[in-house]
């Protein structure tokens, strides 16, 4: 069965970008579990990317870019270069999931995407998705147009995975330096 874990990099638990995350999930059709950064300590979540075939990475959009926290988390996850012993995320597939105020902030989708992809040889579901406030019904809640649409990048990652897994050369690519 494929596991696929989604994180959460807001400041507190739940929320508008939880909910993106969940429909993400909920379209899978796989083992999923939800990570709430703001409650988990790196090493778990670095200990759930080990396990993991796939990952939805979800974050606010704060100063045109993801949280700080993602940032951090991304900065303590080993890549297997450098004298790295580990590289849990190279080999997956992902899919990025932004959430904000207004649509002016889309385009922070492009920095996170390409940070997994060049940094860490993710294979990453392209177009991401974000979201701003008219994406909710309330701040837990997806319009069924915006469930609809998470859901569809859910099946996305679903198939993104089984052909990342399904391939020596995909799951073998490493990041350059």
């Amino acid at each position: 069965m494929t596991n696929i874990v989604g994180v959460v990099a807001g400041p507190e638990p739940g929320g508008r970008t939880a909910a993106a995350v969940s429909g993400i999930l909920a379209g899978t059709g796989a083992s999923t579990s939800l990570i709430e950064l703001s409650q988990t300590p790196f090493e778990k979540v670095t200990a759930a990317f080990a396990d993991a075939d796939a990952v939805v990475f979800g974050s606010p959009v704060y100063r045109a870019g993801h949280t700080a926290s993602l940032k951090a988390l991304l900065e303590a996850t080993e890549r297997g270069k450098w004298g790295e012993k580990t590289a849990p995320l190279q080999g997956k597939a992902a899919a990025v999931v932004l959430t904000g105020a207004s649509g002016h902030h889309f385009l922070a989708v492009d920095g996170l995407r390409s940070v997994l992809a060049g940094f860490f040889a993710v294979q990453v579901l392209s177009p991401g998705l974000y979201l701003d406030h008219s994406g909710y019904v309330d701040r837990e809640t997806l319009t069924p147009e915006s469930a609809e649409l998470a859901a569809a990048h859910g099946r996305a990652l679903a198939d993104l995975t089984n052909a990342v897994r399904s391939s020596e050369a995909l799951r073998s690519i490493t990041p350059v330096v």
